[in-house]
């Protein structure tokens, strides 16, 4: 059987052949709703990746959300015989998650490879600060926004007029997914050329090892004349040999959340998560 050629358009989320626009390809049905025309090919000009497999591509890009579409349905309503409409999972869709879950393992090994080369000399200790720093939300979000990836986030009417594209978590996550569609579609070496080329600068900018972010925050109200922070486990979850934990601290109406698998290191990334938009609050 011939191939039939076809192109994703990322502002419809439609898929084109030879025979007109289609909702689905292998295994997709694309309905989100995207806010930049052509969003997809504008995120690979700008990391300088085109992806063989564009399925990949929209995964990475999609927020939970979009799953669920409006569809008819359901029991009919009682005064005017109308079919209520419930949210449905277009069949063989995912969300950007799994591709999270890759690319958050990705981007641990290839910052450390990293700082192992920059900094040869350097303690664990410190290599560790700054690997927790550099692969924190912030950062993540950070490059998200630089390359402009929150405005091609593919999410349902809803949650786009919420402006769920700029909430920091889901930058974050869509950078990560992003890097695991990469490894999934090229392998390890187009990834770390990607990671690099976003990574490079922001390394540079720390020479020296940055605090423990526990200390430099308490420091930081010290500083200030302020109380010191207070750690409130908000959740814990799954298997005593694999829990979860998110942590949170909050001062001045700010909030710092973490999540890891201990409560130290859960404290950690919210103690720099606070830090973070405390000093880009202050600065501005």
């Amino acid at each position: 059987m011939k191939a039939r050629a076809v192109s994703f358009h990322p502002e419809t989320g439609y898929f084109e052949t030879g025979s007109g626009f289609s909702t689905r390809d292998a295994a997709h049905e694309i309905a989100p709703h995207s806010g930049d025309k052509h969003s997809g090919d504008k995120i690979e000009k700008r990391i300088g990746y085109s992806f063989a497999s564009k399925p990949l591509l929209v995964e990475a890009l999609t927020h939970r959300s979009a799953l669920h579409v409006a569809q008819g349905g359901g029991r009919r309503s009682g005064r005017g015989g109308h079919k209520k409409s419930r949210p449905q999972k277009p069949k063989g869709r995912r969300s950007n998650e799994r591709l999270e879950f890759i690319g958050d393992r990705v981007l641990g090994l290839l910052m450390a490879e990293k700082l192992l080369e920059q900094f040869p000399d350097e303690q664990e200790g410190d290599l560790g600060a700054r690997h927790a720093y550099l692969v924190s939300r912030v950062v993540l979000a950070r490059l998200a926004r630089i390359i402009r990836l929150h405005e091609a986030i593919l999410v349902a009417e809803h949650e786009e007029a919420a402006g769920v594209r700029n909430v920091e978590n889901v930058q974050a996550d869509a950078m990560e997914a992003l890097l695991g569609a990469i490894y999934l579609d090229g392998g390890l070496s187009p990834v770390r050329e990607v990671f690099r080329k976003l990574w490079d600068d922001v390394i540079g900018e720390h020479i020296n090892p940055p605090k423990d972010p526990k200390t430099a925050l308490q420091e930081w109200l010290l500083g200030r004349g302020k109380a010191l922070p207070v750690y409130k486990l908000d959740h814990e979850e799954g298997p005593s040999h694999a829990p979860k934990f998110v942590i949170s601290v909050a001062v001045d109406g700010l909030t710092g959340i973490g999540e890891a698998s201990n409560k130290r290191e859960a404290e950690r990334l919210a103690a720099g998560h606070l830090l973070a938009q405390l000093v880009m609050v202050e600065g501005h």
